[in-house]
């Protein structure tokens, strides 16, 4: 090794055009600022939606409804889907980490049991909720509902 076949080494150098570095190199004089006002001078900070003084857009826009802090939101999964799942899998019962497993719900989803479609299956389901009509059909064929 010598002096001659020195390089940086690999990844230590980028491939942008350094800016301010003179007229000659493309980038000098304004130094892509253009000229004058608050973007050119240095600790130019701009405000997320600033639009120059002009009122912003979030501004402009009417403001509808109202968004519940305190709104629970289930997943919800019907009668027939457990019904198939029973079927496929020879099952007697179906609980949270089963249907997380089988790609039913995430795991950080509250699950409602809903009454679409017929179960036939004696079941013993354990979810976070159920509607009036999946726990009455559930019960009917023998079957048993646990809430988390």
């Amino acid at each position: 090794m010598n002096l001659s076949n020195l390089q940086p080494a690999e990844g230590s150098t980028k491939n942008r055009k350094r800016i301010g570095r003179g007229t000659g190199s493309g980038r000098g004089g304004t130094s892509t600022r253009g000229h004058k006002g608050a973007g050119s001078r240095s600790g130019y900070k701009s405000k997320v939606g600033f639009e120059g003084g002009q009122m912003p857009l979030q501004r402009r826009v009417p403001k509808v409804g109202f968004k519940n802090p305190n709104r629970v939101e289930y997943v919800g999964v019907n009668l027939d889907v457990i019904q198939g799942l029973a079927e496929r899998f020879n099952l007697e019962s179906i609980d949270f980490d089963f249907m997380i497993n089988h790609g039913l719900v995430s795991k950080n989803d509250l699950v409602k049991i809903l009454g679409r479609g017929e179960i036939t299956t004696k079941l013993e389901i354990k979810a976070h909720a159920f509607t009036a009509t999946a726990q009455k059909a559930i019960e009917s064929i023998g079957g048993s509902v646990v809430k988390l």
